[in-house]
């Protein structure tokens, strides 16, 4: 199939196709005329790729699993580890957002938000402590 019919196969932008393949990530066959051809196979690798980026995997750890996907002799221990430091990254992102939130909800808080120039978000901004 073309890239057209793998983009529609699989649910992803033929620019992030091209751009899985110009990073190694795929490796799609080519036709005598140069066009990509995609097998069965790319889709399933597709489709792997979109649900692990849909997790927030990022690249590298994609290119990691997919390569741990098709060995058939991997160690689950290895794609659990993998995974558990996507999670901790994760759980740190939320740690550091909700800190975000409680800080910016208590200076919109003390804004009085009227007509006069005082505004805690903009002392709390320009501060340098």
């Amino acid at each position: 199939m073309n890239i057209s019919q793998a983009a529609e196969a699989t649910h992803l932008p033929a620019k992030t196709i091209r751009y899985y393949e110009d990073i190694g990530l795929i490796t799609p066959d080519r036709g005598a005329n140069g066009y990509r051809s995609f097998s069965d196979t790319h889709i399933h690798q597709l489709t792997f790729l979109a649900r692990a980026r849909a997790l927030g995997f990022p690249v590298e750890d994609c290119r990691s699993l997919l390569a741990l996907w098709e060995d058939r002799k991997r160690a689950s221990a290895d794609v659990r580890k993998i995974a558990q430091e996507h999670l901790g990254a994760i759980e740190t992102k939320i740690t550091d957002l909700t800190a975000m939130r409680d800080t910016l909800r208590h200076l919109v808080k003390t804004c009085a938000g009227d007509d006069r120039p005082d505004c805690p978000i903009l002392n709390s901004l320009s501060s340098s402590d």
